[in-house]
């Protein structure tokens, strides 16, 4: 989801959160939502930049993504790793994990472990 507003990314994340939405149920939803006109206008952008797809319910458009939420959340991984970490996964863990402000709980920890150890070498 490359090239997103933070409008933008707030509407995404509100539709992947619940599956599909209305124009009023964004605005109802949304930390200070704009006019109507505005946030119509988000989502037509959003259709146009090939993010989202609507149906019509009775007088509302029902928008929905395109694509599934870890389909998005790996392309913006990706685009993050290239960008800042030179492609790195290993970079962006130590980057993350060395933050002070990082708290794992242990079974994080045992499943990123487990996770590890499951992951052949390329």
């Amino acid at each position: 989801m490359e090239n997103l507003s933070r409008r933008e990314r707030e509407v995404m994340d509100i539709i992947f959160a619940l599956g599909e939405a209305t124009l009023t149920q964004l605005s109802e939803v949304m930390d200070e939502p704009p006019t109507r006109p505005a946030l119509r206008s988000i989502l037509t952008i959003l259709e146009e930049k090939g993010h989202l797809k609507h149906r019509q319910d009775g007088r509302e458009f029902v928008y929905r993504s395109v694509v599934s939420r870890e389909k998005a959340g790996r392309s913006t991984l990706d685009r993050v790793l290239g960008t800042f970490f030179g492609g790195s996964i290993t970079q962006a863990l130590v980057a993350y994990l060395s933050d002070p402000k990082t708290k794992l709980t242990r079974d994080e920890i045992a499943e990123l472990r487990r996770f590890i150890d499951e992951t052949k070498p390329r």
